[in-house]
């Protein structure tokens, strides 16, 4: 469940990590097969991945057709730079970067500083869910999440909770100390933890 998942403590359980990378075994291994020309790699990589560089594009742009745009984009530059990518055991921060790279221009081409809308948040919400089993009711506080948490700590969450990603990758990736991104880590979760306990009182 994402709400779990993101409020929960990192971790060490062997079973979780063991799927998680096979799970990533399997993204590299499609990446391995896109660089061939395979197609239904590239199929079975965007299915596997779209919520995670979805919800990242969206922290960013904060406009769900733009972020459609770019998704486009992502996926097409993935495909073509497949056979430059070295296996790490997990290309998470790699796929990211790219996705990043591209919101970033055209964050510069619009110059939109809106926030997300309630409709882009229920949009992207109504996608996570539909992939990812999120009930009604943690589906409400994620909502929450999206419309009141700055546009940094979003990311930081949505890379961890939804990416996989470690901390120190998140920092990388946003240009961030390691420190920062753990503190505006832990700052997102009490936001989180306080809608949770206000919309249950």
């Amino acid at each position: 469940m994402l709400l779990w998942c993101a409020m929960a403590e990192e971790s060490a359980d062997t079973t979780e990590y063991q799927a998680k990378a096979k799970r990533m075994a399997a993204l590299e291994e499609d990446l391995l097969r896109m660089a061939q020309g395979d197609m239904a790699a590239l199929e079975r990589f965007y299915e596997g991945t779209k919520t995670a560089v979805y919800g990242f594009v969206l922290s960013i742009l904060k406009h769900a057709h733009d972020a459609e745009d770019v998704m486009q984009e992502v996926y097409l530059q993935i495909y073509s730079a497949a056979g430059r990518y070295r296996p790490d055991g997990n290309p998470m921060p790699w796929v990211l970067t790219i996705a990043k790279n591209l919101a970033l221009m055209k964050l510069r081409q619009r110059k939109r500083e809106s926030q997300m809308t309630a409709e882009e948040a229920e949009a992207f919400l109504n996608s996570v869910a539909w992939e990812s089993g999120v009930s009604r009711e943690d589906s409400m506080v994620l909502r929450s999440l999206l419309l009141t948490l700055s546009a940094e700590e979003l990311q930081i969450v949505m890379l961890h909770a939804v990416a996989g990603c470690r901390h120190r990758e998140i920092a990388a990736m946003l240009e961030l100390p390691l420190p920062t991104v753990l503190s505006k880590y832990r700052r997102a979760l009490k936001k989180l933890k306080k809608q949770w306990e206000e919309g249950h009182e």
